[in-house]
């Protein structure tokens, strides 16, 4: 998917102009009227980005079949709120300067700000959700909680070389699967699906989320800091093991030269060899593995769904997560 416009993949129509209605209603939900915290918080909506949590909300809510209501849209916005909040908090927690090929929040305006910033974006996201009534409220309440899980126990074990696969699972089957399954659920809430829709939707962007976080975690020891948006090896240097290192460890070949590297911040040279080291392993076809296993649930998912278009739209749109990764 890199370099390519999910919009594009799904095909659904009118999704890209729904997506363009998007962009001006985030301006305005995070607009206080104050200069600078107005430039806070719409640095990162003004760097872009694929919008891809809005537009699984909205293609949950239309299925390609009508235009999206007001509440559809402000149930987008409020996902990608949350989304960008994440951002916010989570490069002042990996120190990062680069976020979306610009100057990150906090490396522009300082920890403080990009701090309170975010909190910002999730007050505004949670208002906006509590107009579209009790049960979309909670939903966005009990994702942030699993939000925070997922970012606990990534904390709990960086620059640990014991950390398993299922501590692993555990932190991204919060920090991206449950934002990835609430933008479907909330938009097939607000579009008026049936329950049964309701819940297949939302497993399918569980299993979904899974998929693109496996699939980024590749792409961090694989892909270029220009394809990224940001360090390539980053997770590495910063002691967050993902998937195709733990793998890399438990090699034997590799594995205690690896450990010898890890387990400390990494400078650029050590980096580069400890991606090479990851990048030749096992780990890398491993994760890709899963990946497919986790995109066919995601698929089975769909069977639940009333909409043959709305299902073949989100099966490309899966595909197209492994369909470039090497191994």
């Amino acid at each position: 998917m890199l370099g390519v416009n999910p919009v594009q993949i799904m095909g659904l129509h009118g999704l890209d102009q729904e997506l363009l209605r998007v962009e001006p209603m985030l301006v305005s939900a995070v607009s206080a009227g104050d200069p600078f915290l107005d430039q806070v918080a719409t640095h990162l909506i003004e760097a872009g980005g694929k919008r891809l949590r809005p537009m699984l909300a909205l293609a949950s809510a239309t299925r390609g079949q009508r235009a999206a209501s007001h509440e559809d849209l402000l149930g987008s916005v409020s996902v990608e709120l949350v989304h960008l909040a994440s951002l916010y908090h989570d490069d002042v927690i990996d120190e990062a300067t680069i976020r979306r090929g610009t100057d990150s929040v906090n490396s522009r305006f300082g920890n403080l700000m990009a701090i309170v910033g975010g909190d910002y974006l999730l007050a505004r996201s949670a208002e906006i959700a509590a107009g579209l009534g009790t049960e979309i409220a909670r939903l966005l309440a009990t994702t942030l909680g699993r939000l925070c899980q997922g970012q606990v126990s990534e904390v709990k074990t960086v620059f640990s070389t014991g950390r398993t696969a299922e501590q692993y699972l555990e932190a991204i089957s919060g920090k991206t699967a449950a934002l990835m399954a609430t933008s479907c659920r909330i938009g097939a809430l607000t579009g008026g699906a049936s329950r049964d829709e309701v819940e297949a939707l939302t497993e399918f962007g569980r299993n979904f989320g899974m998929v693109f976080q496996l699939r980024d975690d590749i792409l961090d020891v694989v892909a270029t800091n220009g394809e990224l948006g940001k360090p390539a090896g980053q997770d590495l240097a910063e002691g967050v093991y993902t998937l195709p290192v733990l793998h890399a460890l438990a090699e034997p070949e590799i594995g205690p030269e690896l450990a010898t590297l890890l387990g400390q911040p990494l400078a650029l040279p050590e980096r580069d060899k400890a991606r090479a080291m990851v990048a030749g392993s096992r780990g890398i076809a491993a994760t890709l593995a899963l990946g497919h296993e986790f995109a066919a649930t995601a698929n089975d998912a769909l069977a639940g769904i009333g909409s043959e278009e709305l299902g073949t739209a989100l099966g490309a749109l899966t595909a197209s997560l492994l369909e470039d990764l090497p191994g």
